[in-house]
């Protein structure tokens, strides 16, 4: 059963960066930025709200929304079908009190869809950027530790020009 959960995860994730994503994304072409990476990395790191605070990528309101709706009706539709016949010899006043209740989980589960979809572009945009800038040092064992540093460097006020030999020095401190 486990095998079958881990299954429909990994085909789902490959779903969402293969058709979703670039649907719903405009991505630029254009390597971030040292400082860019920096920042966001940080911010990432800190678990911060991404959404317009990233350069490189823009998101498409309306396509989202349609993305949404179609993913909703998949789940919705199939589970009416199914209870038709309870949901029919129901009260209307309970039907309109349900039909509030979804229309607000509707939009409760967008806003939690839309940051899953940013937080998703964001991971991917700060590891191409991570691979540019930092190529000796693996994404998920230092990008804390890199975020940590940045906090540091910008408290004794490094200049930008030396941020990255200030970093690169740290890191490679650190990892003796």
């Amino acid at each position: 059963m486990l095998r079958i959960f881990s299954w429909m995860k990994t085909k789902i994730r490959h779903f969402t960066d293969d058709k979703i994503i670039p649907y719903t994304f405009a991505l630029s072409d254009d390597p971030m930025l040292f400082r860019d990476l920096l920042k966001t990395n940080k911010m990432y790191q800190e678990g911060l709200k991404l959404e317009g605070k990233i350069p490189g990528f823009r998101l498409s309101i309306g396509r989202s929304y349609l993305v949404f709706i179609a993913l909703w009706h998949l789940i919705l539709l199939p589970s009416s079908a199914l209870l038709h016949t309870v949901l029919a010899k129901i009260d209307c006043h309970l039907l309109i009190l349900m039909a509030i209740l979804f229309t607000g989980m509707f939009f409760a589960t967008y806003a939690i869809f839309k940051e899953y979809l940013i937080d998703t572009v964001a991971l991917k945009i700060i590891k191409n950027a991570w691979e540019n800038h930092f190529p000796h040092f693996d994404y998920t064992l230092h990008a804390k530790e890199v975020a940590k540093i940045y906090s540091e460097a910008l408290e004794k006020e490094v200049p930008h020009k030396n941020m990255q030999l200030y970093i690169l020095d740290r890191l490679v401190e650190m990892k003796k």
